[in-house]
């Protein structure tokens, strides 16, 4: 059989290498294919070990809020020192953590807080949409749904105290419905009544099931040739100010582009290249209740108890609360009975038929605005991380983005907010080294 003659006119595909395989990393790869790259996904954890595993499956478009409102000041004391409150900190973390909790409460004040909003809204705003299109003849669109997202209060005078918080969602043009008394009741009778008020978000969507639909993603980037490559990234490669690929522990990959989505871990990346991105591993937690005797309408925040109580397939899942003790922290039974009480007094009544449990890392930076740029000091490695309690809803614009950058493309959104410059300054320099080097972490 006669072979035309290879065609050498014809542009060579370029080569992307995505490390991290969560929901940013996943969405980076797919993106990335779709704008004609050949791509390798490299992850060193299982399915269970992904933030994006252990989320509260909700598309939170209106969650645009940081943690760092104003008055948190002033909460911390008894935030920190009591069993009951919704944040928790390893003692042994508390030195180690100063530097970032100085610069992270820097920002615990109104001007701030609508600025970071500003910043969130491009990134998160669409959600669902975004989603649906990330999603498309994937086979992961059968875990998307439609749906509000509810915000259940003590009362209406409860609701007026997080006025800012309002104020701000209407500003960036979300819109709601209030439901008091026994409209509250009949809207979603299952709650308890002593919390009388609810406010319900339009336009947001939920996923059923996000480990399964994390695999869903990958199972068809693999279809669509991707290269998946289990393993850890320890070194950049680099030549001439350029990334050329990377260095894991069975030897050098070569690429064109890498992007960095690593979540919690990978400022360790940046951290060997000389620039330091001050994010902090935040701990988060969940309990599943399988077969439920009731499950609540929408995903529903209790803003008391930094809660939220999602409906997902064949169980309820109870989500939040934050503990900072590094990547090493393992998690604590006491933060699995905090949340255990309180899905008890919000659902009186709930039966299950057994409880399972999880724990994991998000990547909290100081300013809780996530970094997606490329490294002004290494061309072609891109950045992607640093959602913090908004890695699911904003993954899927965030994948976009950087296959867009990678591919040489403006993307249709203003980039200052996400700059790593904004950390640095002209301080973030790279160091070049051989390309056999090997650092002492990895991701």
């Amino acid at each position: 059989m006669l072979h035309s003659p290879p065609d050498h006119n014809q542009p060579r595909q370029p080569h992307v290498i995505v490390v991290g395989g969560g929901m940013v990393g996943i969405s980076t790869a797919i993106w990335s294919q779709r704008e004609g790259n050949r791509v390798t996904l490299i992850d060193k954890g299982g399915p269970e070990d992904r933030a994006s595993y252990g989320n509260a499956g909700v598309l939170a478009s209106a969650s645009v809020l940081p943690v760092t409102m104003p008055g948190l000041i002033g909460k911390i004391p008894k935030m920190v020192l009591s069993s009951t409150e919704p944040i928790f900190v390893r003692w042994s973390y508390m030195l180690r953590l100063f530097p970032w909790t100085m610069r992270y409460l820097s920002h615990a004040n109104a001007p701030e807080t609508r600025r970071i909003a500003a910043a969130l809204a491009p990134i998160i705003g669409n959600s669902l949409e975004d989603h649906l299109a990330l999603a498309k003849d994937t086979g992961a669109e059968k875990h998307i749904s439609p749906c509000d997202f509810a915000f259940l209060y003590k009362d209406k005078a409860a609701f007026g105290g997080d006025a800012l918080a309002w104020d701000i969602r209407r500003e960036l043009g979300f819109e709601w419905s209030e439901h008091e008394g026994a409209a509250r009741q009949s809207y979603d009778p299952i709650f308890t009544d002593k919390l009388g008020f609810l406010a319900a978000l339009s336009g947001h969507g939920r996923i059923s099931d996000p480990g399964a639909y994390v695999e869903e993603l990958r199972a068809h980037f693999k279809e669509s040739g991707g290269a998946l490559l289990n393993g850890e990234v320890t070194d950049i490669l680099q030549q001439d100010g350029r990334a050329t690929g990377v260095m894991t522990r069975v030897g050098p990959v070569p690429a064109d582009r890498v992007a960095i989505t690593a979540g919690a871990w990978s400022p360790i990346v940046t951290k060997t290249l000389g620039v330091n991105i001050p994010v902090e591993a935040e701990s988060g937690y969940h309990l599943e209740f399988w077969d439920p005797s009731f499950l609540p309408r929408m995903p529903t925040l209790v803003p008391t108890k930094k809660l939220i109580f999602s409906p997902m397939k064949g169980r309820l899942r109870v989500a939040g609360a934050v503990e900072f003790g590094g990547l090493k922290n393992e998690g604590q039974d006491k933060v699995f009975d905090l949340l255990r009480a309180s899905m008890t007094e919000v659902l009186p009544g709930l039966t299950y038929s057994k409880e399972t449990r999880w724990f994991g890392h998000r990547p909290a930076p100081t300013d809780s605005v996530p970094v997606i740029d490329e490294l002004g000091s290494l061309k072609g490695l891109f950045l992607g991380f640093g959602h913090q309690h908004v890695g699911l809803t904003g993954s899927a614009r965030t994948g976009q983005i950087l296959a867009q950058l990678m591919s040489g493309k403006r993307p249709n959104i203003d980039l200052a907010p996400y700059r790593a410059s904004r950390f640095y300054g002209s301080k973030g320099n790279s160091r070049p080294h051989s390309h056999t080097k090997r650092q002492r972490e990895s991701v």
